[in-house]
């Protein structure tokens, strides 16, 4: 009788990704334990929904058109060419060349899918020289991951998990950053990004588009109806975020290749209605002292010092805004009162009504800083005007000479002992401030709150010189001066009199107790 074979017991994605981060120690750098992983679960989950829409073709009767692509791309589902699948791979994963086997099945994908191109690594895994069994071992502790996922973020469940468990393995401060679902989420729940074009000047994975894609879908808009543009500088992380997009069935531009978005800007005449970004915070040396003098982002301002690129990125998002045109992107705190050219950009940024809100962030959001930063809005119209959304009026008040500044420090719960993240019901409380300000009719139904929000008009910002710290304009409570102090003091001097009268009371019966054994004491 013919042994059966018994069939893997399907694992949870993080005890899967635990073990084949276990099988890859000492073969390879922590900071490469995703990448390789990942090309391999493409592999696999291509290779499932590719097998799944096989199936579909055949039980709808067209078993002939089963190796034309046409029918799956129709489905955003990949073509996969046989020595490509996954079942393939599995067959051979004992052979010496397995490595090359996996490097030709990825370019072979490529190949026969042009919404890939320039997606996947190029002869990645021959040059780990990763030991055959080791190697084979991974693979079959990624057979064993259940890529059956409704909503489609497997690939940011990966990258979030190795960047969560190795950040500090990385090390910190390198500028690759992931940007927390709860962070986007708010971003996308302030700006709305419902039609027009979206755009992220360094765009990382793709985290920003992928979550605004689900903004979109929750409020039951139509994906097709947002056009995404993008730019990312590490070529690695740039493939991540086309394999991260394509596989959600997500179009994109994100330029011809990987490129620094300040020298080679891949999209120089873009008006974006709707941008999202998180840049590297505090970068410094981001061009040479002669260069990008005369660009034309700056136009109107400041050259942007080279010391430090936050009001680079700034400009650049300015630059980019449509005339309705709306960003959020976060910021580390120090651009909110840096001196010198930092100082007369951001006057110049204020005079012109393009900050709209500011708001402060709880620490411990990120995985690798545990600094506290800043989400700052501009919008590029604040007068008062009539919009559709979404199928939605909103009558917008004329906001110019207003900012909003929040703070959100108190907000949060704990996650996974060391981090914080802003929960659904912090998020929609901070949305609505947010959104009622906006409105006609906000008197109603906006007020400010100590330790929490207040909007400041142009002129109080002047008179604080141009900072735009939320603590320097929003009321913080000095409970100091609620405490009842005569009362507080009547009442110690009550249980004081108290105390002493009972110390008297036991210095006396101890007197008495020496007196009686014939040891009197003379004080």
């Amino acid at each position: 009788m013919a042994k059966t074979t018994k069939p893997k017991k399907e694992i949870s994605m993080e005890e899967a990704l635990w073990k084949s981060a276990d099988k890859l120690r000492g073969s390879v750098e922590p900071a490469e334990y995703k990448h390789v992983v990942l090309s391999l679960f493409f592999l696999k989950f291509a290779s499932d929904k590719f097998e799944i829409r096989k199936q579909e073709i055949i039980d709808e009767g067209h078993e002939k058109y089963v190796n034309m692509p046409d029918f799956y791309s129709m489905k955003n589902v990949f073509f996969i060419p046989e020595k490509s699948r996954w079942s393939f791979i599995m067959e051979n994963a004992k052979q010496d060349d397995i490595a090359l086997k996996i490097d030709t099945a990825l370019y072979t994908i490529e190949k026969e899918n042009p919404v890939l191109k320039g997606a996947l690594p190029d002869n990645y895994y021959s040059r780990l020289h990763i030991d055959t069994t080791r190697l084979a071992s991974l693979l079959d502790e990624i057979d064993r991951i259940n890529t059956d996922d409704n909503e489609n973020d497997i690939i940011g469940r990966i990258y979030e998990y190795f960047l969560g468990k190795f950040a500090l393995a990385e090390g910190k401060g390198k500028g690759e950053f992931y940007t927390p679902k709860c962070i986007v989420n708010l971003i996308a729940e302030m700006i709305e990004p419902y039609d027009g074009i979206l755009y992220d000047p360094c765009c990382g994975s793709g985290g920003m588009f992928v979550q605004s894609m689900k903004f979109v879908e929750v409020h039951r808009g139509n994906k097709k109806n947002v056009s995404i543009y993008g730019q990312e500088n590490i070529n690695t992380t740039y493939k991540l975020a086309k394999m991260n997009l394509a596989i959600r069935g997500i179009s994109c531009n994100l330029g011809e290749q990987a490129a620094n978005t300040f020298t080679n800007d891949q999209h120089k005449d873009l008006k974006a209605d709707y941008i999202m970004a998180n840049p590297p915070f505090n970068q410094k040396n981001w061009r040479e002292p002669n260069e990008l003098v005369d660009d034309p982002r700056w136009n109107g301002y400041e050259v942007p010092p080279t010391s430090n690129a936050n009001y680079g990125w700034i400009l650049n998002i300015v630059s980019k805004l449509s005339a309705n045109g709306v960003a959020g992107f976060l910021l580390a705190n120090g651009a909110l009162s840096d001196d010198g050219t930092e100082l007369k950009i951001r006057r110049r940024l204020i005079e012109n009504n393009l900050v709209e809100a500011i708001i402060i962030l709880p620490r411990n959001l990120f995985y690798t800083t545990d600094i506290s930063v800043t989400l700052w809005i501009l919008n590029k119209n604040k007068k008062a005007r009539v919009a559709e959304q979404n199928g939605q009026i909103k009558r917008y008040r004329n906001r110019e000479k207003e900012v909003l500044f929040m703070d959100l420090r108190q907000m949060g719960s704990p996650y996974e002992k060391k981090y914080i993240e802003l929960t659904a019901e912090d998020r929609e409380k901070v949305t609505n401030v947010y959104h009622n300000w906006q409105q006609e009719g906000y008197e109603s139904t906006y007020k400010n709150e100590a330790e929490f929000c207040y909007s400041a008009t142009a002129d109080e910002i002047a008179e604080k010189g141009y900072t735009l710290v939320p603590s320097r304009y929003i009321e913080f409570v000095n409970r100091d001066e609620d405490i009842d102090f005569d009362g507080k003091m009547k009442a110690l001097q009550g249980e004081l009199k108290e105390l002493l009268k009972e110390e008297e009371k036991s210095k006396a019966d101890l007197l008495k107790v020496f007196e009686e054994l014939g040891y009197e004491i003379e004080l």
